[in-house]
C-alpha cells in the first residue's frame, strides 16, 4: 500500500471517527474538522506556495489545525481571551468585515450614476499650470540680482541667469496646491496673473526670488462618468459598506448600556 493511499485512509478514518464523536454526545475535547475546512486549508496553502501539496505537506497542513485549534481552546478555557485589548479589536474587524461583504460587489449603473452626480467635485480635475523660472537665492540680495537680471534682459537681451533651484527649473502641468506646496501662497498668486510667453519679474518665493515664464494653463474640468468608473465604484463600495457598518452599530448600540465611573478624573 502506498504512503499516499495510507494517508488518505488516516485522514478519512480521523474525519470518519471526529464526525461520529460530532453527531454523538460532544465535549469540548471534540475537534470536527469539515470538507469545507479542509478544502479551504488546502487551497490557501496552494494558493501562497504555487503547488498542490504533497502527502507529508497534507498531513502537517492537519497538524497544524489541529494543534491551532487545541491551543485556541485551551486558552479559552484559561480565560486568555478576557480583557485582551488586541483579541477585541481582531473581532470587531471580523465582524466590520462580515458587514462589509454584505454589500454587493458590483452596484448598478443607475446607482454609479446617482453617486457620481452627488459627489461630483471629489473627481474634479484642477487646472494646471508649465512655466519655466531661474531663481534667485534670497541669501545673497536676491531681489536686487533678479531686477537687474531681468533690466539687462528686456534692454539688452542679455540671457537670464539665475541660481540653482533644488526642484529644477521647468515645470509641467503642476496643480495650485502643488505650486503654493512648492513656492508658497506669494508665488502662485503671481503666476497665474501672468500673461502667457512672457518672462516677468522678480517675484517673491519662500525661497527667494524668480523671473518667471508661464508657459500654459489647462483649465480645470469635471470628467464624465466613463473616464473615472472605476474610481466612481471604488468610492461608492468604499462608502457602502462603512454605511452598513454604522446602521448595524447603531441598530444594535440601544441594547447596550455604557457605565463610567463618576468619580473617574480625566
Amino acid at each position: 500500500m502506498s504512503l499516499r493511499i495510507i494517508i488518505f485512509f488516516l485522514i478519512g478514518l480521523l474525519i470518519f471517527i471526529l464526525d461520529i464523536g460530532f453527531n454523538a454526545e460532544q465535549d469540548s475535547k471534540d475537534i470536527y474538522i469539515s470538507d469545507q475546512e479542509l478544502t479551504s486549508l488546502l487551497s490557501a496553502w496552494e494558493s501562497q506556495v504555487g503547488r498542490p501539496p504533497s502527502d507529508d505537506e497534507i498531513v502537517n497542513i492537519i497538524n497544524n489545525f489541529v494543534q491551532e485549534e487545541i491551543l485556541y481552546r485551551e486558552a479559552l478555557l484559561l480565560g486568555l481571551d478576557q480583557d485582551d485589548q488586541i483579541i477585541k479589536r481582531r473581532l470587531g474587524q471580523k465582524i466590520t468585515f462580515l458587514k462589509q461583504e454584505t454589500i454587493p460587489e458590483h452596484p448598478s449603473e443607475e446607482e454609479l450614476e446617482e453617486f457620481f452626480e452627488d459627489n461630483k467635485n471629489t473627481y474634479y480635475i484642477p487646472a494646471t499650470y508649465s512655466f519655466s523660472h531661474h531663481y534667485f537665492s534670497k541669501e545673497s540680495n536676491a531681489k536686487e540680482r533678479a531686477a537687474s537680471a531681468m533690466e539687462s534682459f528686456l534692454n539688452h537681451g542679455t540671457e537670464l541667469v539665475g541660481d540653482p533651484f533644488f526642484l529644477g527649473k521647468n515645470f509641467y502641468n503642476y496643480t495650485a496646491i502643488e505650486i503654493k506646496k512648492n513656492f508658497g501662497e506669494v508665488f502662485f498668486l503671481a503666476l497665474k496673473g501672468l500673461t502667457i510667453n512672457e518672462w516677468s519679474g522678480p517675484h517673491e518665493s519662500a525661497f527667494g526670488e524668480h523671473i518667471i515664464l508661464l508657459k500654459e494653463v489647462s483649465d480645470g474640468f469635471y470628467p464624465p462618468l466613463e473616464k473615472v468608473l472605476l474610481r466612481v465604484e471604488q468610492d461608492y463600495l468604499a462608502q457602502a459598506q462603512d454605511k452598513a457598518v454604522a446602521d448595524y452599530i447603531n441598530e444594535i448600540s440601544s441594547e447596550y448600556r455604557v457605565i463610567i465611573n463618576p468619580n473617574f478624573k480625566f
